[in-house]
């Protein structure tokens, strides 16, 4: 019962953000932003006024997280294992070069601008793999202070939105085709889930394209994780500290990712039947609109000033870098 409140919340603001969206559609005649959009911005803008109290935040938590990830979970069984094979070799390489070169790269500008070594850190990864999720993970692994940390997740959070916002855009200036705006996606959002909305108002194909890649750079966590360990283990040369916190497998692979996984392999044999597919997507659209809608109450815009103008800085070029690197990518590949 103590989800019930945000739940509700959060369920709210989506079926505001579905009346929008339907509303869009009879005075234009199509939807410039999508209820997946619409529901984050509606979010924020109440958060703006309002901060939820401790009844209302376990129930959008919950849509925050627990929802996002269940919907990416289930959209494992939409995707065929044909679906990555279909990237090709040359893609698997450039997503895979596109995170390392954008860690790296973070990571120094972090420095230039002064930030400290572990905060440069945890912007550098978050930025260039899944946001909150890859602070989370590496966060522990390099002992990050927990002021860097909440710095680094509140940016992240906030110009996660921007992104989601601004791909669709910019995948349309460009005059890129379904393919190009699921790379786009894919390769630039920070958060598995938003993928969906950044990628929705080009229709299935980059949705589901955008997943693939995004999936394909969720998991460079697991050994960017495991290199970043062994690299401040040897760099902090704590022989005698080693009261070593093991890293858990869930913070490698998230379970959601598993799951997506394992969805996506029942749907490569057949066992998953066609016929199902159609509400399943309809089901995953629903939950991830409610989820954008908690995630939109949970972020607060004034976090970005609190957090300091150097982290701002660093977070916001290290966005657009990734962005040029995956433009740059997609027009070498020809996915446009």
């Amino acid at each position: 019962m103590a989800l019930l409140p945000g739940v509700a919340l959060s369920a709210l603001v989506a079926l505001v953000a579905f009346g929008l969206q339907k509303l869009e559609l009879a005075v234009i005649g199509f939807a410039w932003l999508e209820a997946l959009v619409l529901a984050i911005l509606l979010g924020a803008a109440i958060r703006i006024f309002w901060s939820p109290s401790d009844r209302w935040m376990p129930g959008i938590r919950f849509s925050a997280k627990t929802l996002l990830e269940v919907a990416v979970a289930l959209l494992g069984a939409t995707v065929s294992g044909a679906a990555v094979a279909a990237l090709g070799p040359w893609l698997l390489l450039a997503i895979m070069g596109v995170v390392v070169v954008a860690i790296v790269a973070g990571y120094a500008i972090g420095r230039a601008f002064g930030l400290p070594h572990a905060m440069a850190l945890l912007v550098a990864c978050g930025n260039a793999i899944c946001g909150n999720s890859a602070i989370a993970a590496i966060a522990p692994t390099i002992e990050a202070e927990g002021e860097d940390v909440a710095a680094a997740i509140g940016f992240t959070a906030v110009l996660g939105i921007v992104v989601v916002l601004l791909v669709p855009v910019v995948g349309s200036l460009l005059g890129y085709n379904a393919t190009g705006v699921g790379v786009l996606a894919g390769l630039t959002v920070y958060a598995v889930p938003q993928v969906l909305a950044a990628a929705a108002p080009a229709g299935a194909v980059a949705i589901q394209t955008g997943a693939v890649v995004k999936l394909v750079r969720v998991l460079m966590l697991g050994p960017v994780t495991l290199v970043l360990g062994l690299m401040h283990a040897r760099r902090a040369k704590l022989a005698d500290k080693k009261d070593g916190k093991k890293l858990k497998l869930s913070q490698l692979v998230p379970w959601f990712i598993v799951v997506f996984l394992a969805l996506m392999g029942l749907r490569s044999m057949g066992v998953i039947p066609e016929v199902v597919l159609v509400p399943l997507d309809h089901a995953v659209t629903v939950m991830t609109v409610v989820a954008m809608a908690g995630l939109g109450l949970m972020v607060d815009p004034r976090s970005v000033a609190r957090a300091g103008p150097r982290v701002a800085a660093v977070a916001a070029i290290s966005a657009l870098m990734i962005g040029g690197f995956a433009v740059a990518a997609i027009a070498l590949l020809g996915l446009g």
